[in-house]
């Protein structure tokens, strides 16, 4: 017979991993500014879809699209377009399928998943399926369904997670404030 963990231990557990996510949430901006601005390239074996307002277009092999520093890789994408032909939402799935972007200090974002959401208009991307999510210099997420926030780094987990944070360099630390 397995002991259950107590409501105390419970309460203190949610208590220190809403801590851990507050800190992910204190870590810069990821997206460039500018990045949503850019023009929207494509590269893929085949394509499905056409160009007009309100529309759907399946991108199929070797998926490659990009907009300013934000890269979406995979197998099969669909594009939703809004009323003004802007790209609105992709779904990319993959083996893995991926995010890469550049926030305005050069650093990387990476992520990947068996499927990614990604809202252009909000700036959110859902990864789910062996989720990960990876900012350079400042650590990791995994789990099996990761929210993600490309304006303010903030990262929703759920199932499975577990993180890894990186010690800021010596001598970058913020003094101690009395």
């Amino acid at each position: 017979m397995t002991k259950r963990p107590s409501r105390s231990g419970i309460r203190y557990c949610m208590q220190f991993v809403a801590f851990v996510l507050s800190i992910f949430a204190m870590l810069p901006a990821v997206a460039r500014q500018g990045d949503r601005s850019q023009i929207v390239q494509s590269q893929q074996d085949a394509l499905n879809g056409f160009y007009s307002p309100n529309s759907i277009t399946t991108l199929t092999g070797h998926v490659l699209i990009t907009q300013g520093s934000t890269k979406l890789s995979g197998n099969l994408a669909t594009l939703y377009l809004g009323a003004a032909q802007e790209l609105n939402r992709a779904v990319v799935t993959g083996k893995p399928a991926h995010i890469e972007q550049q926030n305005d200090n050069n650093e990387l974002m990476t992520g990947d998943a068996a499927q990614l959401d990604y809202n252009n208009i909000s700036g959110m991307v859902v990864l789910t399926g062996h989720a990960i999510v990876n900012q350079q210099g400042h650590g990791e997420i995994h789990g099996d369904k990761l929210t993600y926030n490309t304006q303010t780094y903030q990262v929703i987990g759920q199932g499975n997670t577990r993180m890894t944070l990186l010690p800021k360099p010596p001598g970058t630390a913020s003094p101690a404030k009395i």
